[in-house]
């Protein structure tokens, strides 16, 4: 049986028009006519041997072929780029200063780093893991290169939005309580006060957790506070109280909750920026903010329905 050797500059432009949402997009961020897209699309086909797309009312989704080719394709991609990367700039040098919230920190930081020193051994990494307050200030200061960081207003001068993630009530996997549960006479309207899991003040989520229960006339108390995210899953795990965060980094201990079926109000998306020094950044600087933003894109993918 022939081997087929996959065109890489095809599965790019596969991976873009996915990823964009439309290969017209594609097109014009590849610097390709549609046409030339189009033709590329029918030669991946034909490589693949199996229709990768079915038609979805006005549009097109990816059949159960196309899903598995997509996922192959990205891993493809990304060996190409560190090895291009890995040769190009083997003896790339310096120092990289980066700023993570807690909830990137299991999620993304072993897969960034572990690429980036791979292809770049002699560049020193410092990680500073903080509120998203210290590392906005601190990059504004240039004492950080790159902070990634929540925030619920536009990003200031030296910021760029990368994303806006939905917030979530969490609680336990194994959750059998009535969060709602009324006080001792089931005929009164009062209910227990909700029970809190949430970060030390000042914290952004904490203020729109609390805004969002007082605007739905729900009582609230503050079981468990703590500066450490660990601590906070730790706790909800446990059974001590809710808490809200995004999905990333969601351990297995926890769920997300539907909040009509929990009785609870809905909650706002939250945006999360990526902040620069300001001042020109090296080329070691701009490699493992490609390579972070990269991974930024995956884990939400994983997380947040397209």
């Amino acid at each position: 049986m022939r081997q087929i050797s996959f065109d890489l500059d095809i599965m790019r432009t596969f991976v873009a028009g996915i990823d964009l949402g439309s290969y017209a997009r594609a097109a014009d961020r590849l610097g390709r006519s549609t046409s030339a897209v189009s033709a590329q699309l029918k030669k991946l086909e034909e490589q693949a041997g199996a229709p990768i797309f079915r038609k979805a009312g006005r549009g097109l989704a990816l059949t159960e072929a196309g899903q598995t080719l997509l996922g192959y394709a990205r891993r493809l991609l990304e060996l190409n780029d560190e090895t291009a990367s890995a040769v190009r700039g083997i003896e790339l040098e310096g120092e990289v200063k980066l700023g993570l919230q807690e909830d990137f920190g299991e999620a993304l930081l072993s897969v960034v780093l572990g690429r980036f020193m791979r292809a770049h051994p002699k560049v020193r990494v410092e990680v500073c893991v903080a509120r998203s307050s210290e590392l906005r200030e601190r990059a504004s200061l240039g004492r950080i290169d790159l902070a990634l960081l929540w925030e619920g207003m536009p990003p200031a001068l030296n910021g760029e939005r990368v994303a806006d993630l939905p917030l979530c009530w969490i609680g336990p996997v194994q959750d059998d309580q009535d969060w709602q549960r009324p006080v001792d006479d089931p005929n009164t309207a009062v209910s227990a006060p909700l029970p809190l899991v949430l970060l030390d003040a000042p914290c952004l989520l904490r203020d729109i957790a609390s805004t969002a229960l007082d605007t739905a006339g729900i009582p609230w108390r503050h079981a468990f506070t703590s500066a450490s995210l660990s601590a906070l899953w730790a706790a909800s795990a446990a059974g001590l109280g809710l808490t809200v965060r995004t999905p990333i980094g969601l351990p297995a201990s926890l769920r997300i909750l539907d909040p009509q079926q929990a009785a609870l109000p809905s909650l706002p998306s939250i945006g999360l920026s990526l902040y620069r020094a300001q001042t020109t950044a090296g080329p070691a600087v701009k490699r493992l903010e490609e390579l972070l933003l990269q991974a930024v894109h995956d884990a939400i993918r994983k997380v947040v329905p397209a």
